[in-house]
């Protein structure tokens, strides 16, 4: 399983790397927008976890231009939010997101998006 977590604060990531990796599940890092675009372009990813606020380019912008290109069009976009207000998973599911994990994170919650992208694959393998 390939999974991508793009944030900017190098604590959130070793957190989401550290729970993954209890399940054996490695994770890719990327520590601003650009960057995380740029290893999806040329990877192939099951899942994408997105921070929203990021200098430079913001998560909202970042999932736009995922989905208006082809690598990142049809992957589950998850956005990793401290904000869980409806105005904002509005503008997260206008701009493309697929769900919502909400911070402080959820070790349940985080595996329930790892083993739905789990039985999808492996649907995907069995046809």
């Amino acid at each position: 399983m390939n999974i991508i977590y793009i944030d900017d604060d190098a604590t959130n990531r070793a957190l989401l790397r550290d729970m993954l990796a209890l399940e054996g599940i490695a994770m890719v890092e990327a520590a601003d927008a650009r960057t995380g675009i740029k290893l999806i372009e040329k990877g192939s990813f099951d899942l994408i976890f997105m921070d929203l606020r990021m200098p430079d380019m913001n998560g909202l912008t970042a999932i736009r231009q995922l989905r208006s290109g082809d690598a990142g069009a049809n992957v589950p976009i998850i956005v990793v939010t401290a904000d869980p207000s409806e105005g904002v998973r509005e503008l997260c599911r206008t701009a493309g997101a697929t769900d919502f994990l909400d911070k402080p994170v959820s070790l349940d919650r985080l595996f329930e998006f790892v083993n739905s992208i789990r039985k999808r694959k492996q649907k995907q393998v069995a046809r």
